[in-house]
């Protein structure tokens, strides 16, 4: 198991942020530029839980093959939603998403899955009855052959879960039960895994632990899209980041240069960036 610390990166010389809160002709054309030969891609997403009531507003967003996105804002700027329009649990009102060039806008959670995108919602996200072995096995329902292969793969990224397989999860620790859960969704071996919140209610110990297992996972070739309320730890280790707010765009560049960035830090980060 690595135990490398992710914060510990070095700043660079790069350009800093670039953004407004609403994206403008030059921004648009870089997203089209950077999308293009992307693995998944959100465009124009509008999108909430209520009829007439939208929660996003003209989202943009692209993750390449092997990149970690990270998405950050302020309560309520759509970060979430943005995650559960991806994953076809909220309806799309207009805009498109699509993975590796095909349209899957709107569709099922069960088709996107067999497809080669995973998720991992905020809450509620193991089977507390069942065992860690068993909570596996569910992530596979759709192709049980590939069992024992994933199995594997997933314990030998999380050790824990393979020596301790016969517990019930409903017994693990909190941050226990999101490497059940990251593995879970692991199982069906997704080129691309979503992660809403993956510290959220965490201590700071297990937070840390949460980041650094969410970058081992990215290095084993599984491209990410993360959603973070930390998001000074979301941006050390992501290869790119965006921030939203009243559920469009505001700004968009690499985690080092959002993290360093003086409009960022005032209206996003505060005091975080200089933890």
């Amino acid at each position: 198991m690595s135990t490398e610390d992710p914060g510990t990166e070095q700043p660079t010389d790069e350009a800093p942020a670039t953004g407004s809160h609403e994206f403008s002709q030059e921004d648009r054309k870089a997203h089209e530029a950077g999308a293009k030969d992307s693995l998944l891609r959100a465009d124009n997403v509008v999108a909430g839980y209520v009829p007439g009531v939208n929660i996003l507003n003209g989202c943009d967003l692209y993750v390449n093959d092997g990149e970690l996105v990270g998405i950050i804002g302020p309560n309520g700027a759509g970060k979430s939603t943005l995650l559960k329009a991806i994953f076809g649990l909220i309806k799309v009102s207009s805009g498109s998403i699509t993975l590796r060039g095909e349209n899957i806008t709107g569709f099922k959670a069960n088709r996107l899955v067999a497809q080669g995108v995973g998720f991992v919602p905020q809450t509620n996200n193991v089977f507390p009855s069942l065992t860690i072995e068993e909570n596996l096995q569910m992530g596979v329902y759709q192709s049980p052959k590939k069992f024992k292969q994933s199995f594997e793969f997933v314990t030998g990224l999380f050790p824990a879960l393979g020596d301790r397989r016969a517990q019930r999860a409903g017994s693990l620790s909190g941050g226990e039960r999101q490497m059940v859960a990251m593995g879970r969704a692991l199982m069906m071996e997704p080129s691309v895994l979503l992660l809403d919140e993956p510290s959220a209610g965490l201590s700071p110990a297990l937070q840390d632990e949460v980041f650094v297992r969410t970058r081992q996972i990215n290095r084993a070739g599984v491209s990410v899209i993360m959603v973070e309320q930390n998001a000074r730890r979301c941006l050390q280790i992501c290869d790119r980041g965006y921030v939203l707010d009243q559920g469009r765009n505001a700004y968009t560049a690499s985690g080092k240069d959002l993290a360093k960035d003086p409009k960022v830090i005032e209206l996003y980060l505060g005091t975080l960036a200089k933890a």
